[in-house]
């Protein structure tokens, strides 16, 4: 089995391996030539995100300075809007829901390095899903890590830690992130009069 095969089925693998820094560096590649793109080079970036993703939606804007570990792990559904700043190291499975907001300086970090000294130093590492659901935002300077699952129409706070799943249509904050509220229909404006949303 090799160390790709190993990565993608969440077993401990070695994160010096040589095919693995290949494709690292393949992906840095597109990323980079990403980052470099104007707003009117729609089409470019479409093709580019196409090769480095594993899966991509229509209506996908990511702000620059974007950057992923591998890009072949994560999918993202339609009509998603990523703000500057995005990391995403997806050692393992990343999805992202449709009409999900990202705020700045976000990060999901999928990964894990071996928890014994030894094994760490040389290489250990193992990584666990993060799903993010549909018509998610999450808040500014957010992280989320390994294992994560967060459900449909929830807000996740600016500058929280997300260490646990976070149900669908509440409010959570905080380091460790923790649920505060629901979101019920109290939450309704006139903007959904006004703009014929349901």
């Amino acid at each position: 089995m090799t160390e790709w095969e190993r990565l993608q089925q969440g077993l401990i693998y070695n994160d010096f391996d040589e095919d693995l820094f290949e494709r690292r560096v393949a992906a840095k590649k597109l990323f980079k030539a990403y980052n470099k793109t104007n707003d009117d080079e729609g089409e470019l970036r479409d093709k580019i995100l196409q090769q480095l993703f594993k899966q991509i939606g229509k209506n996908v804007w990511i702000e620059p300075d974007f950057k992923c570990e591998f890009g072949k792990n994560i999918t993202i559904e339609d009509d998603v809007y990523i703000n500057f700043g995005c990391i995403i190291l997806d050692c393992a499975e990343v999805t992202i829901g449709s009409y999900t907001l990202f705020g700045p300086n976000i990060g999901l970090y999928p990964v894990n390095h071996s928890t014994d000294a030894q094994e760490r130093i040389n290489g250990g590492c193992y990584g666990k899903p993060i799903h993010i659901g549909k018509n998610v935002w999450l808040g500014g300077d957010v992280k989320v890590l390994a294992g994560v699952t967060i459900g449909d129409n929830t807000i996740i706070g600016t500058g929280s830690i997300v260490t646990k799943d976070i149900p669908s249509n509440v409010i959570a904050v905080g380091n460790p992130c923790k649920v505060i509220r629901e979101i019920t229909d109290k939450d309704k404006t006139e903007y959904s009069k006004r703009m014929r949303l349901k």
